[in-house]
């Protein structure tokens, strides 16, 4: 049968239509390391991804998600992968901070911008050609190192100890520490270092009690942050041991039982939701992630999941301004997307409030973080977070 030039051009418009809005699908990459040693964040952050945005701006948004493994030459892999196969327009990720910054000249190579999940600040700061690609949606080192800090000078602390990661989590803190002890009159009286896939740390131990400090700073993720920290209780090692909020899990409760009793943190305040203000703006958001992990996982997810919910709400609403300039799967669109993150403020997440600036790809401040302390094998509401230095 013969058809009709209308009809025959109405058949046209509607293929060119149909694969114009199949071009138009967003894809985002996520990057977790779901196995291997760093497991306990990567696996809520995989499960988070579930729980994501799918549409945004009339548009579906699609989640690629690879894991590494810990692995930082997997993650090398699989940015590229994303980014040449998957062709993302942004990527999420990944769960650690070598994996991050291993990545960064890649996504700026391919000017894909990066919402990163990691702790260390090194990620996006200072700010450059290639950094300015990156974001992270984890308290910098800087808010939660003088929370700590803010605790010793409370409890009297003189002489403190260091232990911590030899790579560039562990690095970003003990670069932040003297200067700030410094000031406030804390003598660091010895600095020990680890990795993160060491068996055994006795040594460090001992020489850290040598030196016969009032406390220990550790800076380490997740369940290897146990390690030194057991083993100084084991050594005999009576003070107060202060952690990052790298080991805001159940996993580090679960692995140090008693050992980690008493352990002075400085986190997010969605790691002790029940005990939130009402009035902090960051609890009903946080009450809505947790609800929906829940429901899907039949637990409550870390705060790592977090850092990837909060990496979608700053997408979904960095999206819309991005679509005025450029289709998905675009330069046009990727560096829109870029600007338009750059320009987010009062942005409610989970971990806090993001206020995204042109020198500041973090955007968090001190409602981003709360004293916490562990007590009778739960996270619990230390007090104020006021810093007094």
């Amino acid at each position: 049968m013969k058809l009709s030039k209308s009809l025959l051009t109405a058949m046209a418009l509607a293929a060119a239509f149909s694969a114009s809005a199949a071009h138009a699908q967003i894809k985002i990459g996520a990057m977790v390391s779901a196995t291997g040693p760093t497991s306990a964040i990567g696996i809520p952050q995989r499960n988070t991804v579930a729980l994501l945005p799918t549409t945004v701006g009339g548009l579906t948004i699609e989640y690629i998600t690879l894991d590494d493994g810990g692995d930082t030459t997997r993650a090398v892999q699989n940015a590229k992968q994303l980014i040449q196969q998957y062709k993302v327009d942004a990527i999420i990720g990944p769960s650690t901070t070598p994996a991050a910054l291993a990545i960064l000249p890649i996504i700026a190579e391919a000017k894909v911008p990066l919402v990163s999940t990691v702790g260390s600040q090194a990620v996006v700061e200072p700010q450059d050609a290639t950094k300015r690609w990156a974001y992270k949606t984890t308290q910098n080192d800087d808010l939660i190192a003088e929370a700590l800090v803010s605790h010793m000078v409370r409890s009297k602390v003189k002489r403190l100890g260091y232990v911590g990661f030899n790579d560039p989590f562990g690095e970003g803190f003990l670069k932040l520490l003297p200067a700030l002890l410094a000031k406030n009159k804390i003598e660091l009286v010895a600095t020990e270092k680890y990795a993160r896939t060491d068996q055994s740390v006795t040594g460090q131990a001992l020489k850290l009690i040598a030196a016969k400090p009032d406390a220990v700073f550790a800076a380490a993720v997740g369940g290897p942050a146990v390690l030194p920290q057991a083993t100084l209780r084991d050594q005999g090692f009576k003070g107060t041991i202060y952690q990052t909020h790298a080991i805001a899990t159940q996993d580090f409760i679960k692995i140090g039982g008693t050992k980690v009793e008493g352990t002075v943190l400085a986190a997010g305040g969605m790691l002790v939701f029940d005990e939130m203000n009402d009035a902090n703006p960051v609890k009903s958001v946080a009450a809505r992630y947790i609800r929906a992990y829940e429901k899907v996982y039949g637990n409550r997810p870390a705060t790592f999941g977090a850092n990837t919910y909060d990496s979608g709400i700053l997408l979904q609403y960095a999206i819309p301004d991005a679509l005025k300039k450029g289709q998905p799967g675009s330069e046009a669109f990727r560096v829109a997307l870029r600007d338009s993150l750059e320009s987010q403020k009062e942005i409610v997440g989970c971990q806090g409030v993001f206020n995204v600036t042109t020198t500041n790809h973090n955007g968090l401040d001190k409602r981003a973080r709360e004293l916490i302390t562990i007590k009778d094998g739960k996270f619990r509401l230390l007090g104020d977070t006021k810093v007094v230095l």
